[in-house]
């Protein structure tokens, strides 16, 4: 065995580092200037913690609203929803294609009575909320804009953040519906009417955690975010928006894994790699080049093998995000290698967000590891192996040709393949599974009955069906497909009526699946 020492990124780490030339108003600047590597603020969590803001979502609206209010009741400061697949893919839960997944993987949303069920009780005005999904994002966005107007909420008073992000579906998710020209068009008008309708709505949150779930290192992550950021940028300026229109409302959503120190100079290498493409590309203002993101511990480094060691992996994982500062936060619940999680389990996780902040004494200070001559290195790294792998993204056509050819999707498998052939060799250590077996693992916990609820979501589906005006529908979804061929027709320069049609067609209770088929009745669907 090498005695060389490699970061989970293949970097070689050295036994010792010793101080390096620096030009500190250029490659670092104080927290809150450009190019933002120390911090998008300037006192970070000094003014204000992170927002704590726990993933949740199974079964039915009902169920998901109680364990939102559970959440905010202990302590946690924003909301994150979870779909089921259904959902996600636009399919309603009484398609023959829903059959056995409805709420299983998060909440079941077919029409917008259940996303008044799903907020019940929670006050939009003054709890943001971000929804994890994509190819339906501009219904489900549509239907939390109809939720709060029927409560008499304003739409300037709404902030979230909605995913969006649609690449790094055909990358490393899966949960794709139609082709990616239309696809992209359809994400550019989601900026317009944000940025018109919804001003403090995040219109997309570019991913680099599901890229990195799949199996990415640290620098394939930066990299193949900003490639697909860079893309998304380009795709909105020639639909006709200016750059700082939207911008800085874009934000990002990365993973936090267990190499402490690689993950710390992971998310300052992105903040400066980002303000300067943002920069040196689009010429964007200060306000859009700073990088925003939430942060999710590590999905993939939880073991089903003595869970509870999840407890210490979350911790590490959680304080690595703090340190790197990141401006929200989903920790783990120890217990999801087995199940969805428990509510004790949610509970730990959310209590071990508040001892880092409140505790730690992380919080204290702006970027407390500046100037360690390790994570500066790491940075520097990490910054310039992903701009080497960035550029050969540029060099296929950007990200959307790299997609087609297989570029990201094969780069990921093989750095996937590598990872998992050091666990089996016992070259990567993890605790539990390949070393240090002995110990007690929990029992296992019990499902619910999901024959059941699926039968009550069907129910409740087909009682707005029966309920709604039917003409209404009908020419609400007729109109949308009418805007989704305008759309098409407009090619680069995009159509303001699109998004509005789908909050009109919502308004008139169509549900989920009625308008992603209108719109792949005029786009079709991607077959890869």
């Amino acid at each position: 065995m090498s005695s060389e020492k490699l970061s989970p990124s293949g970097i070689p780490i050295a036994p010792v580092y010793r101080p390096a030339p620096v030009d500190y108003d250029r490659d670092l600047a104080d927290p809150g200037q450009f190019p933002f590597t120390r911090g998008v603020q300037p006192t970070m969590y000094r003014g204000r913690l992170w927002t704590m803001r726990q993933y949740a979502g199974f079964g039915t609206a009902q169920e998901t609203n109680a364990r939102f209010r559970l959440l905010l009741d202990k302590g946690q400061t924003g909301l994150s929803v979870a779909f089921d697949l259904p959902t996600q893919m636009g399919i309603d839960s009484d398609s023959p294609r829903a059959l056995g997944e409805v709420g299983r993987v998060g909440v079941a949303i077919d029409t917008v009575e259940d996303m008044h069920a799903l907020l019940a009780d929670i006050p939009l005005e003054r709890v943001s909320t971000s929804m994890t999904i994509n190819a339906t994002a501009a219904t489900l966005l549509a239907m939390y804009v109809v939720v709060a107007e029927e409560r008499g909420i304003p739409r300037s008073a709404l902030s979230g953040t909605i995913q969006n992000d649609i690449l790094k579906e055909y990358i490393a998710r899966g949960t794709y519906i139609y082709p990616p020209a239309p696809s992209l068009a359809l994400i550019a008008e989601i900026f317009r009417f944000a940025a018109a309708e919804v001003p403090n709505w995040n219109p997309i949150s570019i991913s680099g955690y599901h890229i990195r779930e799949a199996g990415a290192t640290a620098v394939q992550e930066l990299a193949f975010t900003f490639a697909n950021a860079m893309e998304y940028v380009a795709r909105a300026r020639e639909a006709g928006l200016a750059v700082d229109s939207f911008a800085p409302r874009l934000s990002f959503f990365f993973a936090a894994h267990n190499d402490l120190f690689e993950e710390v100079a992971k998310f300052r290498a992105a903040r400066r790699m980002y303000a300067r493409l943002m920069r040196e590309r689009f010429g964007a203002g200060d306000a859009g080049c700073r990088l925003r993101f939430h942060t999710q511990t590590g999905g993939v480094t939880l073991q089903a093998q003595q869970p509870l060691n999840n407890v210490v992996r979350v911790a590490v994982q959680a304080l690595a995000a703090v340190l790197g500062g990141t401006q929200s936060l989903h920790t783990n619940g120890y217990d999801e290698a087995l199940s969805l999680p428990t509510a004790e389990a949610a509970t730990l996780a959310l209590r071990t967000q508040q001892v880092i902040g409140y505790e730690s004494g992380a919080a204290l200070t702006a970027d407390p590891l500046a100037g360690s001559y390790y994570v500066e290195e790491l940075t520097n790294t990490l910054e310039r192996e992903a701009l080497a792998l960035l550029a050969r993204v540029d060099e296929l056509g950007g990200a959307a040709q790299a997609i087609a050819a297989g570029f990201f999707q094969e780069e990921i498998g093989r750095s996937a393949y590598e990872h998992q052939l050091r666990v089996e060799r016992g070259e990567t250590t993890i605790v539990g599974v390949n070393k240090f077996t002995e110990g007690a693992d929990v029992a296992a916990i019990a499902s619910p009955d999901y024959s059941a609820l699926e039968r009550e979501q069907v129910a409740r589906l087909r009682a707005v069906r029966a309920s709604r005006d039917p003409r209404t529908v009908t020419e609400r979804l007729a109109a949308l497909r009418g805007a989704a061929r305008g759309l098409v027709a407009a090619g680069t320069s995009g159509s303001a009526t699109l998004v509005p049609s789908i909050v009109e067609a919502v308004r008139a209770r169509a549900s989920v699946g009625e308008i992603s088929d209108a719109l792949s009745a005029e786009w079709g669907t991607y077959r890869p």
